[in-house]
């Protein structure tokens, strides 16, 4: 069974996003679903080659960014004002805390923390003096909500995450500006083809990550971005400092 597609409108109209890791998976869902709503989108990633393939998309403006760059996100953040931000740069390292080098911690935490904490303390100042802003940042079921086996790395960073929401929601709140994670489950995206294709089995192992889900499939990268699209309109106003869990029923 397949989601439904989504309607058009102008829910983000005279908003401005800025979306990381847009060239595929999540990111370039996002990116094209702001658009349809209306939204200015800045799509970036580091794969640039990958990222042209947006440029033709009506309202996504696209350029490569290497979030682990302080020196680009920095020069960015000096010529572009978003008032949405939505941080989906990550990867996932497979392994238990004995299969964990100190090289694999320090690379899950940059990539996956490191380089939202840095793309949100550029953005940030241009959305306090525009009076306000959303943010959201891609983290998971796996860490914050729930112990996944062998995602040692990755669970603790995506506990940081929220972590790292949930402060700066507190933080700046009464400043106009809003930020929320979304945790999501075993999701459809290149990222997770790549790591089914690793397996011995690579049958076996699709059988497996849609088993443990009680839906029965998994979930697509357009349900994720309707989800962006919520926080980052005028319909979730009310919202912030939180984890919103997108999984198909897994953690139930």
């Amino acid at each position: 069974m397949t989601a439904p597609a989504p309607p058009s409108g102008r829910r983000l109209a005279e908003k401005f996003a800025l979306v990381t890791a847009a060239a595929q998976g999540i990111g370039r869902a996002t990116a094209i679903a702001f658009a349809r709503e209306g939204a200015r989108v800045l799509a970036t990633d580091v794969n640039g080659g990958k990222l042209q393939e947006l440029a033709g998309v009506p309202g996504i403006e696209v350029q490569r960014l290497d979030v682990l760059e302080d020196r680009a996100i920095e020069e960015l953040a000096a010529s572009v004002r978003p008032t949405i931000l939505v941080n989906c740069a990550g990867f996932v390292h497979a392994g238990t805390v004995l299969d964990c080098t100190g090289d694999d911690w320090d690379q899950g935490f940059r990539l996956n923390v490191r380089s939202q904490y840095r793309t949100i303390r550029a953005f940030l100042p241009g959305m306090l003096d525009q009076g306000g802003g959303s943010i959201v940042n891609i983290s998971s079921v796996a860490g914050p909500i729930t112990g996944v086996a062998n995602r040692f790395v990755y669970s603790a960073t995506k506990a940081a995450i929220v972590g790292l929401t949930k402060s700066v929601a507190r933080d700046f709140i009464a400043q106009g500006i809003r930020c929320n994670a979304v945790c999501p489950g075993t999701v459809d995206t290149p990222s997770l083809d790549a790591r089914i294709r690793s397996f011995a089995d690579p049958v076996e192992a699709l059988k497996d990550f849609i088993a443990r889900q009680p839906m029965g499939r998994l979930g697509t990268p357009e349900e994720v971005a309707e989800l962006c699209v919520y926080l980052g309109s005028g319909e979730s106003v009310f919202m912030t400092g939180q984890a919103i869990i997108l999984d198909g029923g897994w953690t139930l």
